[in-house]
């Protein structure tokens, strides 16, 4: 067995362990597996400069760090909705390491606030986010960097007045994740995490039912994200005229990872290396489970076991299909597949006592188990659609100006990134894995 403490301090109590939060969970990697993690660092956070409030007319102003990729599609969101009228919303800079794609994101906010007669407002670039960051006079940042930059971007936006919506996974490790659950504790700022599922209204309905007792215990539930690539996944455009040292700033991109040989297919596609991103189950997992968490109320998850296997991408260093199943101190476990080589996935279902609740489509379906269909109605609850992207984004924008709670929080955050992280060590170093939130120890078991 081993096991490594996150926070050589510890905590008084399971509740005052996750509220001030544990910091330093190394897992670097090392001869291309996945290291035991490094006791003993833990990384300061502070409350920072307070934030910077909203006047009823004035328009929130908007920092992108990564304009590229997910973040040109946060841009043409957040202009959409100042175009229709929906929020008073500004683009008035962006960060970005690369020229190319910091040029055409630049240009394309130019144009839209001129077709918009707003072209006054202005929208500034800079290679380097800490001179995004430097501007006291935005409110807030999204941040759509490469997932092992989602913390130190975040918590680095929260620590100088901005409120911050990060794209999910909310971090690469769970060391980054018990930092930013640190530093939102410290300060007064939002932090949203976009797992844009969490706008569906099906659970939201699932949520009431439960909390009712209607379908009594839960033991299980079970949800997956498949897709079929052919090709293989993640395999994005490449674009030769992005260079180290002339047109992209390489050591910068690299960042909290540290200086690496520059290789254009791990730019480009940056989630197929297992030292950059946890592959399907940061990527896509995190959509389904999170919800999930948050219609149960679940705690913090005490046990993961994962396994993954290369089925067709055989090139790609992360797995193309993964099962994971997960479990919580109340007993409850939830099993998870994920593949981008067959897209049917496992039917959503949320396994009670009394009933089930089968999520399929937009809506929930209440399915008495046997010995009480005398007992709970079976119905099916008509749940509305949406673009739940830009809903979230919305949920974010109304957030800054009330001030109220936003509804993909740092806590889901934390919770789905212990399933991600302790599902990596499992897929990486074999067995399963324990996470304590009293002792703050990630075991193997």
């Amino acid at each position: 067995m081993t096991s490594s403490p996150i926070d050589p301090l510890r905590a008084s109590s399971r509740r005052s362990f996750i509220a001030g939060g544990a910091a330093a969970l190394g897992t670097a990697f090392a001869s291309g597996a996945l290291a035991q993690p490094t006791a003993g660092l833990v990384r300061p956070v502070s409350r920072g400069k307070p934030h910077t409030p909203v006047g009823p007319d004035e328009a929130i102003r908007v920092g992108i760090i990564g304009p590229g990729g997910m973040g040109r599609g946060h841009i043409d969101g957040l202009l959409r909705a100042r175009r229709e009228g929906r929020e008073k919303v500004d683009v008035v800079a962006l960060a970005e390491v690369c020229k190319p794609r910091r040029d055409g994101a630049l240009k394309a906010v130019r144009d839209a606030m001129k077709s918009m007669g707003a072209g006054d407002v202005g929208c500034d670039a800079y290679v380097d986010y800490r001179d995004l960051l430097a501007r006291d006079d935005i409110h807030a940042v999204l941040v759509a960097s490469p997932e092992h930059w989602h913390a130190t971007h975040s918590v680095e936006a929260m620590e100088s007045g901005k409120d911050v919506y990060v794209e999910k996974p909310m971090t690469l490790r769970l060391e980054d994740a018990l930092w930013m659950k640190r530093a939102v504790d410290a300060g007064d700022k939002i932090l949203q995490v976009g797992t844009q599922y969490m706008m569906t209204t099906k659970y939201e309905e699932a949520k009431k039912i439960i909390a009712s007792g209607e379908i009594g215990p839960v033991p299980m539930s079970q949800t997956s994200y498949c897709r079929n690539m052919p090709d293989g996944e993640w395999l994005y455009g490449i674009d030769d005229s992005v260079k180290p040292g002339e047109t992209l700033d390489w050591d910068l991109w690299c960042g909290p990872l540290g200086r690496q040989p520059f290789d254009t297919n791990v730019y480009h596609r940056w989630r197929r290396y297992r030292r950059w991103s946890t592959g399907i189950i940061g990527d896509l997992l995190v959509h389904q489970m999170t919800p999930i968490i948050y219609a149960l109320d679940l705690g913090y998850p005490t046990t993961v076991s994962a396994s993954g296997a290369y089925i067709v991408d055989k090139a790609m260093e992360n797995h193309d299909s993964v099962v994971l199943t997960a479990q919580w101190d109340n007993g409850h476990t939830m099993v998870v597949t994920g593949s981008t080589c067959n897209d049917r996935g496992l039917p959503v279902l949320i396994r009670g006592h009394r009933a089930d609740l089968l999520m399929a489509g937009d809506d929930v379906e209440v399915a008495p188990q046997s010995p009480y269909v005398d007992e709970v109605e079976g119905r099916t609850i008509q749940c509305r659609g949406g673009d739940w992207q830009d809903e979230l984004r919305m949920d974010w924008l109304s957030c800054i100006r009330s001030r109220k709670p936003n509804r993909s929080t740092v806590d889901l955050g934390l919770k789905h990134m212990i399933v991600v992280d302790l599902a990596t060590r499992a897929l990486w170093n074999g067995g399963t894995y324990s996470f304590d939130a009293f002792t703050g120890r990630v075991e193997r078991v």
